[in-house]
């Protein structure tokens, strides 16, 4: 399963001339190197902001989660038992086994990821995830 997706970045000649200069000194191995490196630093930088965004959200009436997440079976007979459907939201990637499938249908209301879910075109379809 690819966990990585590619992104475009548009850059000015000043500031990519300056990392290629970096490259060639050897600091990094490429453009990607760089430019992961500089994401994760800056993310570093803003991990409060990140943080406080996520106890907001587990504060409120669905299902949140950043990074990588997978519904499972005990989550959905929880739901069930306990007569509340689930609402996912979350950044990154969400991973839902196609023979969950009926469990899902019966068992969430909505589902909200900026990212990517990987499920079966059924549940695509039904939460109207592209």
């Amino acid at each position: 399963m690819e966990t990585s997706e590619k992104v475009s970045v548009n850059m000015n000649i000043a500031t990519l001339s300056q990392i290629d200069l970096l490259i060639d000194k050897g600091y990094y191995s490429n453009r990607s190197d760089f430019i992961n490196q500089a994401v994760r630093q800056a993310l570093s930088e803003n991990r409060s902001v990140i943080e406080e965004a996520g106890r907001q959200q587990k504060s409120r009436d669905y299902s949140w989660f950043i990074g990588a997440s997978s519904l499972d079976r005990e989550e959905l007979i929880q739901a069930r038992e306990s007569g509340v459907k689930l609402k996912i939201k979350g950044y990154g990637l969400l991973c839902i086994d196609s023979e969950l499938d009926d469990l899902a249908l019966e068992n969430v209301e909505k589902i909200d990821v900026k990212g990517k879910v990987i499920c079966s075109d059924r549940l695509k379809k039904h939460f109207n995830i592209r």
